[in-house]
C-alpha cells in the first residue's frame, strides 16, 4: 500500500528539471531518477495500481520520503543522476556491477619525476587519468604492458640524482635511472609523454617519434641509446600488431554493445583510436530485471562517462538509448566539442558494433560459465546454505517458486530446479492459477505448492498404509518423474507472510520434514520456520549469489509465462470510453501524466495544455474520470 503522505509530497515537488531521490522507511535510497519536470515524473509512480508495471508498483509501495535536486537542464540532471546512483547503489536502479570506484591509471605529471600508478579515485590534482577499467585485472594488464614498453621509474624513493648505482630495473631496460642522473629531466619527460600518447591510443605517433629519436641518436654516434630505442620500437610494434584492425579510415570512437541472459546484462566496450581497436573491456550490470535494452544502455552510458577520463568524437551503440539527446549534451559538455551518439546501420561502423555484440554475448556466457563451472564455489555455497539454514543435509536439489500477476489477472507461477548448484531446465514447470479469484499471492502460492507436493504426500500415505495384494499398483517402467523427487530445500520468493502460507500447506500434507525458506527481495533476508529473526547471508558469499540466481531464474520464468498470457488478452483503458479521445490523444495524456491516476489528479488547465487537447475536451476528460 502506498504511504498516505506520498500525494502531499508529490504536490510539493517543483515542475522543473532535476533529480528525485526516493527513500524507504529506514531512510535508505531505493531509487534515483531524473526528469524534465520532476513533479509530473514522480506522480507517474503513484497512479492507478492497475496501470502500473509490477516493478513500479513494488517500488511505489516501499517509498516513504521523496527528495529532489533542481538542475538547469536535463543534461545536468543526467550527470547528477549517474553520480548519485554510483554513490548510493539503489536496488531499483540499473548500475555498474560491483562499482566500488573502478580502477584508473594515473600519471602524476605535476611531479618532476612522474610514475604510472593504479588508483580508484579521480581527483582534480592536475594528474592525467586513464580509464575506467572494468576490473583490477584489466588495469594491471595494461600497466604491465606500459611498463615493458616505456622505461619510467616504478620506485617511490626521492630522486636526487646522487645515488651511487641504479637498481635492477636499469639493467633490464625498465628504467633510465634518474636516481643516478643517467638521464636528463628532458629525456625522462619524453618517456612520460610517449607513455601518455600510448595510453591515449595514439601508438602511431609514439612509433614515429621513437624512430626519429633512434635515427637522431645514430647520427650523433650515440649507438647505445640508439640500440635501446630500437629495442623499444620493436617492442611497441609487436604490441600494436596484436591490436585488431577496425576500420580502413581513422576513427575516434567508443563502441558499446549490450548482451542479456536471464536477469544478467553485460556491456562490451571497444575503444577505437585511429584504425585499430586500442583497447577492449566488458562491464557487468546489476538491477537490469524488467528494464528495457534502451534503458539499460542509457543508464550505463551516463554512469560510464560520468567518471571517464576521455570522451571521443563518436559513440557507436547496438541500440539507441532512451536519453540520447541528453547523453549527447552531457558528452559535449565534458569534451568541449561536438560528440555524435548513434546506432550505425551499415558499413564498417555497423560491422564494429556487430563484433562488439558477439563479444558481449561471449563475455556474458563466460561470466556465467566461470561461476557455474567452479565446483569449489558451488560446493562452498551449498555447504554455507546448509550451515546458515541449519539443514539436515546439503541442499543438492533446490526448488524455487514465484508468482506473477497484474491486479489478479493472468496469475501464473513458476517452479525452477537447481541440482548441485546448476539449473536443471528440463525439470522446470509453470502453473496457471485455477482456484484463486483476484490478486491473492498467498492463496496462489498455496495452490501451487499443493499441486506440486500432493503426489509425494499421497505416496507416503500409501507407504504407511500398504494396499492389499489385489490393490497393489504395478510400477511403471522408465525414468522417475520430477514430481516424485523430494527437494532438499524449497525457496519461496517472499517474506514471512508467504512463508507462513506455504508452511500451512506442508503441515496439511504431512511434509514437515521438507525444509522451506522465504527470500525477501529488498534486503535479501531469508526467513525459516520457527525462527523469529531473519537470516542474512554474508554480502559477498557464494551462497547469497546462488540463492539470488535461483530466485531471479524463478522470477524470469514466471514473468515470461505471464507476459505470454497477457499478450493474448486485451486490456481496455478507461480513456477508451471518453468521446473525442483516440489512440494518439490517449498516448499523449499517458506520456505527460504517467497514468490514469495522474490524469485524474491534474487540473483542467494542465490537461488542456496537452498536445491535441482543447479546453472543452479537457473538461470532458475531467468529468469522465
Amino acid at each position: 500500500m502506498i504511504d498516505p503522505s506520498i500525494p502531499h509530497q508529490v504536490r510539493s515537488l517543483p515542475e522543473k528539471p532535476g533529480v528525485y531521490i526516493m527513500r524507504d522507511v529506514r531512510g535508505d535510497v531505493v531509487y534515483i531518477g531524473k526528469a524534465r519536470r520532476i513533479r509530473d515524473r514522480v506522480r507517474s509512480y503513484f497512479g492507478s495500481a492497475h496501470s502500473l508495471e509490477p516493478k513500479v508498483r513494488a517500488l511505489a509501495e516501499t517509498v516513504r520520503t521523496i527528495e529532489h535536486v533542481v538542475t538547469n537542464n536535463e543534461a545536468e540532471a543526467l550527470h547528477l543522476e549517474a553520480t548519485l546512483v554510483k554513490r548510493y547503489q539503489p536496488i531499483h536502479n540499473v548500475r555498474l556491477k560491483d562499482d566500488k570506484h573502478y580502477p584508473y591509471l594515473k600519471v602524476d605529471v605535476q611531479s618532476p619525476w612522474p610514475r604510472v600508478t593504479i588508483t580508484r579515485r579521480v581527483a582534480d590534482d592536475g594528474a592525467r587519468y586513464f580509464g575506467p577499467y572494468a576490473s583490477a585485472g584489466s588495469v594491471r594488464r595494461t600497466l604491465d604492458v606500459v611498463k615493458k614498453l616505456f622505461p619510467w621509474r616504478s620506485c617511490t624513493k626521492e630522486i636526487t640524482g646522487t645515488d651511487p648505482r641504479p637498481c635492477l630495473d636499469y639493467y633490464i631496460k625498465r628504467c633510465i635511472a634518474p636516481c643516478t642522473a643517467f638521464c636528463t629531466p628532458e629525456e625522462y619527460a619524453e618517456v612520460i609523454r610517449e607513455t601518455i600518447l600510448f595510453l591515449e591510443g595514439r601508438s602511431d605517433e609514439v612509433k614515429r617519434h621513437v624512430r626519429e629519436e633512434m635515427e637522431r641518436a645514430s647520427d650523433t654516434l650515440d649507438f647505445e641509446r640508439a640500440a635501446r630505442l630500437r629495442d623499444q620500437l620493436q617492442a611497441i610494434e609487436r604490441v600494436t600488431e596484436r591490436q585488431q584492425m577496425a576500420t580502413t579510415t581513422p576513427l575516434d570512437a567508443d563502441v558499446f554493445a549490450l548482451a542479456r541472459a536471464d536477469d544478467e546484462a553485460c556491456v562490451q566496450a571497444f575503444f577505437i583510436r585511429g584504425t585499430v581497436v586500442a583497447d577492449t573491456d566488458s562491464f557487468m550490470l546489476d538491477g537490469t530485471q524488467d528494464a528495457s535494452d534502451r534503458e539499460i544502455l542509457s543508464a550505463f552510458l551516463a554512469q560510464f562517462y560520468e567518471s571517464a577520463t576521455y570522451v571521443p568524437r563518436s559513440v557507436l551503440l547496438s541500440v539507441e538509448p532512451t536519453d540520447r539527446e541528453d547523453i549527447e549534451m552531457m558528452l559535449r559538455t565534458r569534451r568541449g566539442s561536438g560528440v555524435e551518439v548513434h546506432v550505425p546501420e551499415r558499413g564498417e561502423k555497423r560491422a564494429l558494433v556487430a563484433t562488439a555484440e558477439e563479444n558481449a554475448r561471449e563475455s556474458l556466457r563466460m561470466h556465467q560459465v566461470r561461476w557455474v563451472a567452479d565446483r569449489d564455489k558451488t560446493d562452498a555455497a551449498l555447504s554455507l546454505l546448509q550451515e546458515e539454514l541449519d539443514l539436515p543435509t546439503r541442499p543438492e536439489r533446490i526448488e524455487c517458486y514465484d508468482i506473477s500477476t497484474i491486479q489478479g489477472t493472468n496469475t501464473v507461477a513458476s517452479m525452477v530446479v537447481f541440482k548441485h548448484g546448476q539449473p536443471a531446465n528440463q525439470e522446470y514447470r509453470r502453473f496457471r492459477i485455477k482456484t484463486v479469484e483476484g490478486q491473492n499471492d498467498f492463496a496462489s502460492m498455496q495452490e501451487v505448492l499443493t499441486r506440486r507436493f500432493k503426489r509425494i504426500a499421497d505416496r507416503r500415505r500409501r507407504e504407511r498404509e500398504p494396499l492389499s495384494s489385489d490393490e497393489q499398483e504395478t510400477p511403471e517402467a522408465g525414468e522417475p518423474s520430477p514430481w516424485d523427487a523430494v527437494p532438499d530445500l524449497v525457496i519461496i520468493d517472499g517474506g514471512k507472510g508467504q512463508l507462513g502460507a506455504v508452511l500451512d500447506v506442508m503441515r496439511n500434507l504431512g511434509l514437515r520434514d521438507v525444509p522451506v525458506c522465504g527470500l525477501a527481495k529488498q534486503q535479501e533476508e531469508i526467513f525459516v520456520a520457527d525462527v523469529a529473526d531473519s537470516i542474512m547471508l554474508p554480502r559477498q558469499s557464494e551462497a547469497l549469489y546462488l540463492v539470488q540466481r535461483i530466485r531471479d531464474e524463478a522470477h524470469r520464468f514466471a514473468i515470461t509465462y505471464h507476459r505470454q498470457l497477457r499478450g493474448k488478452s486485451s486490456v481496455r483503458s478507461v480513456l477508451d470510453g471518453i468521446p473525442g479521445v483516440g489512440p494518439k490523444r490517449k498516448q499523449a495524456l499517458l506520456r505527460k501524466f504517467g497514468s490514469v491516476g495522474g490524469i485524474r489528479e491534474a487540473s483542467v488547465e494542465e490537461i488542456a495544455s496537452t498536445v491535441g487537447f482543447t479546453a472543452r475536451l479537457a473538461e470532458t476528460v475531467k468529468r469522465s474520470l
